[in-house]
């Protein structure tokens, strides 16, 4: 294993606010965005957090090259969350208690390292919010990088 040390920049953090319209159930690719955050915050090394404001949407990296994984993905947390279940919870739909649970079973938040201005994503690799009601909703997401940053 091959270490590299480095002092770069001074140290900081840079946070945003990324507001996402969803189209309904299905996953957005946040991966350009996340790339632009990294770029303005000037971000040299560290590491990038994203943060779901959210009980009924999530967050994945996943493979961005064929979407039919998205697609097997959609139907696999379908079958482990179904509408026709009989949850107690249904205040807000049959979509609603199936859309806490998949985001039980993902991830409300990621991090990312960044070296020499990049996100580490492998080749393959996509940074997406998973909508899991029907219906389109505006997300919240929180992005934040610490590390060294380069001058302004």
């Amino acid at each position: 294993m091959e270490h590299e040390l480095r002092k770069v920049g001074t140290s900081s953090i840079v946070s945003t606010l990324l507001t996402v319209q969803t189209s309904g159930r299905g996953f957005v690719d946040l991966s350009t965005d996340v790339a632009q955050f990294v770029k303005e915050a000037n971000a040299l090394e560290g590491q990038v957090t994203l943060f779901i404001r959210h009980t009924s949407a999530s967050l994945t990296i996943q493979e961005n090259a064929d979407p039919t994984v998205l697609v097997d993905l959609t139907a696999a947390l379908d079958r482990l969350a179904p509408e026709d279940f009989g949850w107690s919870h249904d205040t807000e739909g049959p979509d609603d208690m199936p859309a806490h649970v998949k985001t039980m079973l993902t991830a409300t938040s990621l991090q990312i390292p960044v070296v020499k201005n990049r996100l580490m994503l492998g080749t393959w690799q996509a940074i997406y919010l998973i909508e899991h009601r029907l219906r389109a909703h505006r997300r919240e997401i929180v992005l934040q990088f610490a590390g060294a940053v380069g001058p302004e």
